[in-house]
């Protein structure tokens, strides 16, 4: 039985990929992330197609602009049928996509990448821990109004003690036990994020660059459960 808590992210050179793909993992998973890599292929298009298909769709566009064209960005990509949508954890970013979704739209502020360390920070010009970081920009998150936000597995367990019961804590930075890392620095396994707090996971790789896809997501989703 799929899990809807898994996410696969299907960055992917084209859409005909990510659409085998999700032929290949067929009743294995039931919810999909489509990102940067797709956007200019058609990727809200395809996500509009996922939906109809009775998928849940994580539109992970990463929006960080000005108010009234996040606001305007935002409803605009309501109507597409998706269930979760990614903005900047700043402040104004996430006021004016909390303004502007409608209907099963969710909005998530991204804090910190996980593909970013301690020495990643300083060398941006942070001055903090990334639990530092992701923390204050959690408070900031709750104060603005949105659904929820996207963490490391390793920051989940504090941020689920610190918000309300509905919030997402939707976590990357997952790999099973003994798998390559990658470019991921702050990561967990799927059971691990879930008995943190996490709401939701999202892998990629792991299942998509796997010889066997849906054996691959049938494990996360096995690991999850424990």
């Amino acid at each position: 039985m799929a899990d809807p808590r898994l996410y696969v992210a299907l960055d992917l050179p084209s859409i005909e990929q990510a659409r085998d793909m999700v032929e290949r993992l067929g009743d294995s998973v039931v919810s999909y992330k489509i990102g940067l890599q797709l956007l200019p292929l058609g990727g809200a298009e395809f996500g509009r197609e996922l939906a109809a298909m009775g998928k849940n769709v994580f539109l992970d566009f990463k929006l960080h602009d000005i108010d009234a064209t996040v606001e305007k960005a935002t409803r605009s990509i309501s109507n597409i049928g998706a269930d979760l949508l990614t903005v900047h954890a700043r402040p104004d970013v996430m006021k004016a996509a909390a303004k502007g979704r409608s209907g099963r739209l969710k909005i998530l502020g991204v804090t910190v990448l996980t593909s970013l360390d301690e020495q990643a920070l300083i060398d941006i010009g942070y001055h903090h821990t990334a639990e530092e970081l992701v923390l204050h920009r959690v408070r900031q998150a709750v104060d603005a109004g949105i659904d929820g936000v996207v963490s490391s597995p390793l920051e989940a367990g504090k941020i689920r003690a610190m918000v309300p019961d509905d919030f997402l804590i939707v976590t990357p930075g997952v790999r099973m036990a003994g798998n390559d890392v990658g470019d991921q620095k702050r990561v967990a396994t799927p059971g691990v994020a879930i008995r943190a707090g996490a709401s939701h996971i999202v892998v990629g790789r792991p299942i998509t660059q796997s010889n066997d896809p849906k054996s691959a997501a049938e494990a996360i989703t096995a690991d999850m459960a424990k």
